[in-house]
């Protein structure tokens, strides 16, 4: 069944939109404090669709990031007592619970792994604001993880270029799937463990 090959050229379409670069801050912009999609997203397509530009791309998404995680700081430091109901009740209270952990533990340099990795990094900026982390190393640190992911991102995608992209067009309903049912095994484990 054909229903990722529709998908990947709607985003590689809109990979090459004139507004695309916007879009691609204000996506990032939104992950670092509230958004729940990740810009790689919209960062890999992008740099694909026109690999000369991919390292802009990824400045993009770098600084907007790390913006948006200085917004979700704040709303850590300054809103935490009014958005902590909500957060105990949503998804994301186990992963502020190991953020604090993690700040007890290692301080700055969780910021670094949150930034890199595909943990929620949303969470750490409001939990970094909540426990009152100095804003010059978290900003350092985020710009040091995020910009690290995300020129990956973009360094894979220039450096795979055309030929990359006829791969992907050829494999994606396989990929796809695969990715489907990864997530529904790694869902089922998780039920599994927790329960």
């Amino acid at each position: 069944m054909k229903l990722f090959a529709p998908l990947y050229e709607r985003a590689m379409q809109w990979a090459r939109h004139r507004h695309a670069p916007w879009y691609l801050g204000g996506m990032s912009f939104a992950e670092s404090s509230f958004f729940p999609i990740p810009p790689d997203v919209m960062l890999a397509p992008m740099a694909l669709a026109r690999p000369e530009k991919a390292w802009l791309y990824a400045w993009i998404t770098t600084l907007a990031s790390v913006a948006g995680g200085v917004f979700g700081y704040f709303i850590g430091l300054l809103a935490f007592d009014a958005i902590e109901p909500w957060l105990q009740t949503s998804r994301y209270w186990d992963a502020y619970q190991t953020a604090t952990q993690w700040f007890d533990e290692w301080g700055v340099v969780a910021v670094f792994i949150a930034g890199f990795s595909p943990i929620p990094y949303k969470v750490f900026t409001i939990a970094a604001g909540a426990l009152s982390m100095a804003l010059l190393p978290f900003t350092l640190a985020s710009v040091v993880g995020r910009g690290a992911r995300f020129f990956l991102v973009a360094g894979l995608m220039r450096w795979g270029g055309a030929r990359m992209e006829a791969q992907l067009r050829q494999h994606i309903d396989r990929l796809g799937w695969v990715t489907v049912a990864l997530v529904a095994l790694g869902a089922a484990a998780y039920l599994a463990f927790k329960g």
